[in-house]
């Protein structure tokens, strides 16, 4: 019997799982929590044991994609990933690391690219983008540190080929260690662009 019940269990966090890919890809839902929230009302789950994790739902949204987004999702995935290669070479000189959907193969038509930048403060990154000539609208970032702490980052969103790019500033040491990913609870994967050019060349 216990068995039968894990089973069931397990099938249904995978059908609350399909639901919120559904609702996250579909209606442009970001925050994982209020899409497993949704799904599980639509779906009549009540149960807290029943609800999947994060990563579970995140490993749904890149099959829904998989299935659903065929040639289009691919093409715009390149796209995006083309996007942040060209805004990392503008941002240089504060070591770009991309992070979040685009660079996990998630990305919908509402993502944006997500990178993390590293200077001795906000202002240089500032700086930076009005040089070049770039608009932007600052925004702040609460993010977890390993020490599970939050911690409040500044940030700049501005459009570049055609994409929306975030960028998030960190201390020039924050390098060494990402914040914790919301979606897994481990530290962040990240990649330079030397890794984005490596990808656009394996599509």
């Amino acid at each position: 019997m216990p068995r039968r019940r894990n089973n069931g269990n397990e099938r249904t966090r995978q059908v609350v799982a399909q639901e919120a890919a559904r609702i996250i890809v579909n209606h442009g839902v970001r925050d994982y929590r209020v899409a497993k929230q949704k799904a599980a009302e639509r779906l009549g789950v009540g149960t807290r044991g029943s609800l999947p994790g994060n990563a579970e739902i995140e490993a749904a949204v890149a099959e829904h994609l998989q299935l659903f987004g065929g040639d289009d999702h691919q093409d715009h995935l390149r796209l995006m990933r083309v996007a942040a290669l060209s805004a990392m070479e503008l941002l240089s000189e504060f070591t770009p690391r991309l992070v979040g959907p685009v660079l996990a193969g998630t990305a919908d038509e509402n993502s944006a690219v997500n990178l993390h930048v590293f200077a001795d403060s906000p202002e240089a990154v500032a700086l930076e983008l009005e040089q070049i000539g770039i608009s932007y609208r600052p925004y702040e970032r609460r993010l977890k540190s390993r020490r599970d702490q939050l911690e409040t980052y500044s940030g700049f969103e501005f459009h570049h080929n055609h994409s929306p790019i975030q960028a998030t500033v960190f201390p020039v040491d924050g390098i060494r260690q990402a914040p914790m990913s919301p979606v897994t609870g481990k530290p962040m994967k990240r990649v330079d662009s030397a890794a984005v050019q490596q990808m656009l060349e394996h599509v």
